[in-house]
């Protein structure tokens, strides 16, 4: 008899999960990827400024996610250990969204307060959301290739609201810039409608999933300390947090200098939306495949042939003259290719280190290793977000202006050299995962072992 925590999900409950990822990435792609040029362009911060806000708002929220998760590995309410944080988080972020996306008529330093305020806001806001909702994964099932397909399913649906992002918001916030006759009153009457949409989806995501795997017993407290202790065993888990920080590294700096590439690099700023969408298009091609690509190919030759394939792409753009559009669309599409694959498989690969981290201590901790997943990755974030700031600033940029050539040399170099070097850096680590999957079966075997143990002891001792 197959146990019920390595049975299939049902797709309904897979497509209610995705929706989730889909909620929040119209919050977060659209903060990640237009934040930096509403900030400079619209609201009127210096890029120094700007990306230095960046690196201090996402450094505070990832130094609080070890503690979020903590406190997530210790809820247990009638709805679940993860699922209450999408119920009761949907109204916050929404308006905390909103509010990122609005401009006060205050002082050149006010202005600067208010935006670091409510950018805090929205962060801690957004991690009190997606780390349950990455660690739901987990409590939905212990089969390895069922959560390689939830996690496709998800990313589908993640780079659906990439590709709305994408193509939609610069259309939108333009039309309702150029209805209005007000640019700012534009971007945040665009935020109010994904925010909307956002929440709406993300208490559907609650009541369409389930729990079902156990979780540590009553006796096993989770305690911030063990987050070193999973450091110091789970070796796996020390990889695959690297690998984060590179690759959100990546996807942050290509996000938010992309639209700066295409405007000035270009000169073509009726592209942006096209430049957008060409980068989350390749996500409906891809993705639907990466179940079957997990086992022709194994973890990390997909990951590998995906980096690679991103950096061909990337040094594609460096070398094609700006006349060239149609060459720098199609390599766009090849470096999106690669970096959508990467960047969605190794989702798939966060519950076998929460399950290794079981193997390891005796605690299930999904709360707690999604949030150490978190920390890193937003550290990535955190200097994919001053990375492009200070680069800009370095080599002279100036804001709504023609660029000198120094200006477009550093937006030229920052879209694709130094990601490029990440991604030399991404490869020679994931190269260091040991948990390939004949050692991921056992781990599981073991676990399920010592579930059927306790229970059959509960049995015995209620007898």
């Amino acid at each position: 008899m197959v146990s019920e925590n390595l049975k299939k999900i049902r797709m309904s409950e897979k497509v209610g999960y995705a929706s989730g990822d889909f909620a929040c990435n119209l919050i977060y792609a659209t903060v990640s990827t237009y934040l930096l040029f509403f900030y400079t362009d619209v609201y009127g911060l210096s890029a120094a400024a700007a990306g230095t806000m960046f690196l201090v708002v996402r450094a505070i929220d990832a130094l609080a996610d070890p503690f979020i998760g903590a406190l997530v590995d210790r809820t247990n309410s009638r709805f679940g250990r993860f699922r209450p944080y999408l119920l009761f988080g949907a109204f916050p972020f929404v308006v905390l969204a909103i509010l990122c996306f609005t401009t006060p008529d205050f002082s050149e330093m006010g202005k600067l307060i208010y935006a670091y305020i409510t950018y805090v806001g929205l962060s801690l806001t957004y991690t009190f959301i997606n780390v349950p909702y990455g660690a739901l994964t987990s409590a939905m099932t212990r089969n390895n290739q069922e959560v390689v397909s939830i996690t496709s399913v998800r990313m589908v649906f993640a780079n659906l609201g990439g590709l709305v992002v994408a193509f939609f918001v610069p259309f939108l916030a333009t039309f309702l810039s150029d209805t209005t006759g007000n640019t700012a009153l534009g971007w945040q009457m665009t935020m109010a409608f994904l925010g909307v949409l956002g929440g709406a989806l993300l208490i559907f995501c609650f009541k369409s999933t389930n729990e079902r795997v156990t979780l540590q017993k009553p006796e096993e407290k989770i305690k911030f300390s063990d987050i070193f202790v999973q450091l110091r065993v789970n070796r796996p888990l020390v990889v695959l947090s690297i690998f984060f920080i590179i690759i959100f590294g990546v996807n942050s700096i290509s996000n938010s200098v992309g639209i700066y590439y295409v405007t000035y690099n270009l000169g073509r700023e009726d592209l942006v939306k096209w430049y957008g969408l060409i980068g989350s298009l390749p996500a409906l091609m891809v993705l639907p495949f990466i179940p079957k690509l997990h086992k022709f190919l194994g973890k990390k030759k997909l990951l590998n042939y995906s980096l690679s394939l991103n950096i061909v792409g990337l040094l594609a753009l460096l070398v094609i003259p700006p006349s060239q559009i149609t060459l720098i669309l199609i390599f766009r599409l090849v470096a999106a290719a690669g970096s959508i694959t990467a960047g969605a498989y190794m989702w798939a690969l966060i519950p076998e280190t929460v399950e290794y981290g079981e193997y390891k201590t005796g605690k299930r901790m999904g709360g707690l290793i999604y949030a150490v997943i978190g920390f890193f990755f937003k550290f990535g974030m955190a200097l994919g977000g001053i990375v492009p700031g200070l680069v800009l600033d370095r080599f002279g940029y100036v804001a709504n202006q023609i660029q000198t050539p120094e200006a477009l040399l550093g937006i030229l170099l920052t879209v694709t050299v130094i990601p490029v070097c990440l991604l030399i850096l991404a490869m020679i680590d994931i190269n260091f995962y040991n948990l390939d999957e004949e050692k991921h079966q056992e781990v599981v075997r073991e676990l399920e072992n010592r579930d059927q143990v306790y229970i059959d002891h509960m049995d015995d001792f209620k007898m």
